[in-house]
């Protein structure tokens, strides 16, 4: 038995050899990959995926290791798209990976050529990108699918998967929904992973006390001393609070959305 075969045989035997040919030619980018995205994108590797692109300006933060599957100590201040694709590989040699480091926004959405995939994911952040990534690929003919936001959230039963102009109790989702009334709607309906679980923070949303601006243009190289210390996310307007496991359960679901699709594929 051949090394991807035998990664593969417990899914073939599940879903058949067709699922395991069909999955293998599928294309799948993934916009962000943070605790939904990374989790997502090593959930799509293991389950037959071989082209996927991975999509993310960031370098690894140390306040990114309580959720972020390629976020170790060891892998503080390194590119995250590299570090997250070396692990893949490491699953299957035989994939495809695309590492991009860019930031997806108006100017740079013409260069991801995204009528080029099957499968589009978006696990970004940024509202304003957001927004833009979500009318874009509604307006390809591949299967878009989006994560709401997983911050402030603990009970992993109150996750649900439903059509985006369908998500209740979700402030990120109305947030959405609200800008995008605004400039017309989408082109088509997508679905989204979401919780209506909304906590707050209890805890002191304070800088992590390293002086020295560690912002990506200011970076000089994952030797620095002062990169282990340094919370990245000091940078952001909003810091709310993260649980390991949520944002991996919702990179999981769209994992599953993904292979559902496929396996209903005639």
């Amino acid at each position: 038995m051949g090394i991807e075969k035998g990664i593969f045989q417990r899914t073939e035997l599940l879903l058949g050899k067709s699922f395991i040919e069909k999955a293998a030619e599928k294309r799948v980018i993934i916009f962000g990959i943070g605790g939904v995205g990374s989790w997502c994108a090593e959930s799509l590797i293991r389950s037959g995926i071989r082209h996927l692109t991975i999509v993310d300006s960031d370098r690894v933060c140390v306040t990114n290791v309580n959720r972020q599957l390629m976020a170790t100590t060891k892998t503080v201040g390194k590119v995250k798209t590299e570090v997250l694709k070396d692990r893949l590989l490491e699953i299957n040699p035989k994939a495809e990976i695309t590492a991009l480091q860019k930031i997806y926004s108006p100017e740079t959405a013409d260069s991801f050529e995204l009528d080029s995939y099957d499968f589009i994911i978006d696990g970004i952040d940024s509202l304003a990108n957001k927004v833009h990534l979500i009318q874009t690929a509604t307006k390809t003919n591949a299967t878009f699918f989006s994560s709401m936001g997983a911050a402030l959230k603990m009970d992993p039963t109150r996750i649900k998967v439903t059509e985006f102009w369908k998500v209740q109790g979700c402030p990120l989702g109305a947030a959405l929904r609200g800008r995008l009334k605004k400039l017309g709607g989408t082109s088509k309906k997508f679905m989204c992973v979401y919780s209506d679980e909304v906590l707050k923070n209890k805890g002191d949303n304070a800088s992590c006390g390293t002086e020295k601006c560690m912002c990506p243009k200011a970076i000089t190289g994952p030797g620095d001393p002062d990169l282990v210390n340094h919370e990245w996310c000091s940078l952001k307007a909003q810091v709310n609070g993260t649980t390991s496991y949520m944002p991996a359960m919702f990179g999981m679901t769209i994992a599953s959305l993904v292979v559902q699709a496929i396996e209903k594929e005639e």
